[in-house]
């Protein structure tokens, strides 16, 4: 499983913010611009968090500061993967007002979105505590925020999964149902058989497998990790006696706060949810002048 190039990384978050700013800035602020007085006012500002959580963003919301004006000090209180607690101030930005006004709301929705996935990670991370099971997350992300919310789940305790469609071959069910042409019994054989002749040799092939009879043919046919979806824990245990340790298995589907635990006591090396990502409650995170 790969994951983009920090430089890369540092340049592909440069654009999600500026974009961010672009939204919200692309016609200025009609209210601060239209209040002289408050480009010369010098004000510190602490942003505090209103509810217990883990922290991420912290990062995001510095270069948000940056880059709606370079007089613009932004210090964290806590590192992304803090703890914090209600009540708890996690950064300060020093500087003119009219900026931290700019800055403000962009920031803070990178914070409180950033903040509500690593906590929620967190959460998972801790069911499964005790087990060898780690927690990851799926490609259901927000549109184009995908690498900040990758991080945050990084900053919650989980791993990453393929960043994008070329990190990794995820064979599905789809995939194997177009290959209208060939028989069902031997769509992951010849697959996974064409597949190894194009790519190359440090890319791994994960099989999806619906059934006990597809993880056979994926075990068979080589898969460097096999996907058991939607299966019941005790199907997990069965597809496990017939894979014996040949290759990573990864259970997705269907798996929530409460019964991950009953997953991650089946054996499985990993589990992905987008229960981590999509729909994630927001934190309450607010801008406070000092």
């Amino acid at each position: 499983m790969t994951h983009t190039p920090v430089g890369a990384e540092s340049l592909a978050i440069q654009g999600i913010v500026h974009n961010a700013l672009l939204e919200d800035l692309a016609q200025g602020d009609v209210t601060t611009d239209s209040l002289p007085q408050l480009a010369r006012l010098q004000k510190q500002a602490l942003f505090r968090v209103r509810q217990d959580c883990v922290v991420s963003g912290l990062t995001v919301a510095g270069l948000v500061c940056q880059m709606v004006d370079s007089a613009l000090v932004f210090t964290p209180m806590l590192q992304d993967g803090a703890v914090a607690h209600a009540g708890t101030v996690i950064a300060q930005v020093q500087g003119p007002m009219a900026s931290i006004l700019k800055a403000e709301r962009t920031a803070l929705n990178f914070l409180q979105l950033l903040s509500g996935v690593a906590t929620e990670t967190r959460r998972f991370v801790e069911a499964v505590s005790g087990t060898n099971t780690r927690i990851t997350h799926t490609r259901k992300t927000t549109p184009g925020l995908r690498l900040l919310e990758q991080q945050a789940v990084l900053h919650g305790g989980g791993v990453p999964h393929r960043f994008n469609l070329g990190s990794c071959v995820m064979l599905k069910d789809n995939h194997l149902q177009a290959l209208g042409d060939i028989s069902p019994n031997e769509a992951i054989a010849v697959a996974v058989k064409t597949l190894r002749a194009k790519i190359s040799h440090t890319t791994k092939i994960e099989v999806e497998a619906d059934t006990l009879g597809q993880v056979q043919q994926a075990v068979e046919a080589g898969a460097d990790i096999i996907l058991l979806d939607n299966m019941s824990p005790d199907t997990i245990r069965e597809a496990l006696s017939l894979i014996q340790n040949r290759a990573i298995v990864e259970a997705s589907g269907g798996i929530s706060l409460e019964t991950i635990r009953a997953y991650a006591e089946t054996g499985v090396d990993v589990i992905s949810t987008s229960k981590i990502t999509l729909g994630v409650p927001a934190i309450d995170v607010g801008l406070d002048l000092a």
